[in-house]
């Protein structure tokens, strides 16, 4: 049975909202705000301004107002080539030297310190690859890499490695001699499995494009002074649509006519087949509406997450570490022995569980509390779910077995802050004080409220968004309906439009630009 894929966009003033659905089911959820200047691979160019020899490590100066951490280990063996290419871009007087032509100089030590190759006020070359978290400034690393579709790109290396998803050992081989002969000298590469089945002409030209923009960063640099961002890397639409275009993606809808635009000319640079899958939404509802998106939303991002019959999750955040209690609630079969039942719930939890952790992006450590079971083979069997249930995670991820008390411990890479979004609400209707006027008088609030409207502002058209139930009764009657009623009383042509996001009892009217009223 084939799997569908679809991505929903939802484009604001303030951020993107990116969902990721698989057979209409919500599978990944990014936030993204549009006054964001930090993100993962992002290159700067910093100053060292701390070394801190009992960490081996220095904070360093990118612009942010926590300075970011950069650790020895990561500065990369040609971290010293690094410097001097730098030195000679920042200070050059001629033209930039290509870094084919260019010696490399002798490895760092593995074991050296800090302090031996860098001090307070040098420049450095940095890469972000976790995002400032809570106190946290971002983490850095020197050893930087520029990733394409099909391949990632690492300047003063000079392997050739290919990724371990491709099966094929023939491919591999094909892959690998053919990146060693087109690739220039002091460039390392990473073949990625989209690049399977793909011919020569395409993988040089994007190859070169890689190099393109690594060599003219730093003929920008003439003069430059830190902190300077360097390269920035997509935006996370674009990395998604990078990353994903692999998967037969159905379709690609987004709501904004500008990003539709530029979304279908990068897809045409990198997949120019796959350009009509790009798809702006016009309908009437809120994008996120329209696909049942925020139904989702409301349901899989509380404290409580139900998964089956009666079954739960209970998820609790903490600074160090992520806790899911599996619970299964008054769940159970007549004839089934509690041992089977707790298979049973553990099993179907599993795949709930590597659902939310994609959906809320959450990192670090995460520790599973599944219902105990007596048998061995039993707790095996949900170890083994749990690894099908990831293999699609494309986040790096490490799983323990179950200990005999019925704990997983999973690690999770960690490179942004963890997706929450709070499901409760200060009620709109009592504002928190748990009292409410007469339910009854709720139409005579509408059309009160649609007169004052009205009364202003002269609208031909106005939309009202309600809670569906109270949709379903203002449209009720083919002739005789309240919407007609108050159409043809008022002199606008008004819809009615059912939003489940909405309280019972609340409502919002808007013009026909499709702007709130809120005078």
């Amino acid at each position: 049975m084939r799997v569908s894929y679809e991505l929903v966009i939802d484009a604001t003033a303030s951020e993107i909202d990116i969902a990721l659905l698989r057979d209409k089911a919500l599978l990944e959820l990014s936030r993204e705000k549009s006054d964001i200047q930090f993100s993962v691979g992002d290159i700067y160019l910093g100053k060292i301004k701390k070394i801190m020899p009992g960490l081996n490590a220095a904070f360093v100066d990118i612009g942010f107002k926590k300075d970011a951490f950069l650790h020895y280990l990561d500065l990369g063996p040609q971290f010293n080539t690094m410097k001097e290419y730098l030195s000679l871009a920042v200070n050059r007087k001629g033209r930039m030297p290509a870094v084919h032509r260019f010696k490399k100089l002798p490895d760092i030590k593995k074991d050296g310190k800090m302090a031996d190759v860098v001090k307070p006020g040098d420049p450095v070359v940095v890469q972000i690859v976790k995002e400032p978290i809570s106190t946290k400034g971002p983490r850095l690393t020197s050893e930087v890499s520029l990733a394409g579709r099909n391949m990632v790109l690492l300047p003063f290396h000079d392997k050739v490695s290919v990724s371990s998803k491709i099966e094929s050992a023939e491919e591999k081989n094909r892959l690998k001699q053919l990146l060693q002969s087109i690739k220039p000298q002091n460039y390392g590469v990473i073949i990625r499995t989209a690049a399977q089945g793909k011919r020569v002409a395409e993988l040089d030209a994007e190859l070169r494009g890689l190099i393109r923009k690594w060599e003219t960063a730093f003929q920008r640099m003439r003069g430059a002074s830190p902190p300077k961002l360097m390269i920035r890397e997509l935006d996370r639409v674009s990395v998604i649509l990078r990353d994903l275009l692999g998967v037969s993606f159905n379709a690609i809808w987004v709501n904004d006519p500008q990003l539709h635009q530029e979304m279908q000319e990068y897809i045409r640079t990198i997949a120019p087949e796959k350009e009509k899958i790009v798809r702006l939404y016009k309908g009437r509802l809120p994008i996120f509406e329209h696909f049942g998106i925020n139904k989702q939303i409301k349901s899989l991002f509380g404290r409580t997450v139900s998964f089956k019959n009666g079954a739960y999750l209970i998820i609790e955040h903490t600074e160090a570490l992520h806790v899911i209690d599996v619970n299964s609630g008054n769940r159970s079969k007549a004839g089934d022995t509690q041992e089977t039942n707790a298979l049973e719930v553990n099993l179907a939890a599993a795949e709930a569980v590597a659902r939310q952790l994609r959906l809320r992006d959450m990192g670090g450590i995460i520790v599973v509390d599944f219902i105990d079971m007596t048998a061995a083979e039993h707790r095996q069997m949900v170890y083994e779910k749990m690894k099908e249930a990831m293999a699609e995670d494309r986040t790096k991820h490490n799983i323990l077995p179950l200990s005999k008390f019925g704990l997983m411990q999973i690690t999770r890479q960690r490179v942004r802050p963890v997706l929450d979004i709070k499901t409760e609400e200060v009620c709109p209707v009592c504002q928190g004080t748990g009292k409410i006027g007469p339910s009854i008088q709720l139409t005579e609030n509408i059309e009160s409220r649609l007169k004052e409207i009205q009364e202003k502002h002269h609208f031909p058209a106005v939309t009202l968004r309600v809670h569906p139930f109270v949709e379903a009764y203002i449209n009720k009657g083919l002739l005789n309906s309240l919407r007609r009623q108050w159409s043809k009383k008022y002199k606008c042509k008004l819809t009615v439009q059912p939003l489940t996001s909405l309280a019972f009892l609340e409502y919002r009217f808007f013009d026909p630009y499709g702007d709130e009223i809120i005078d």
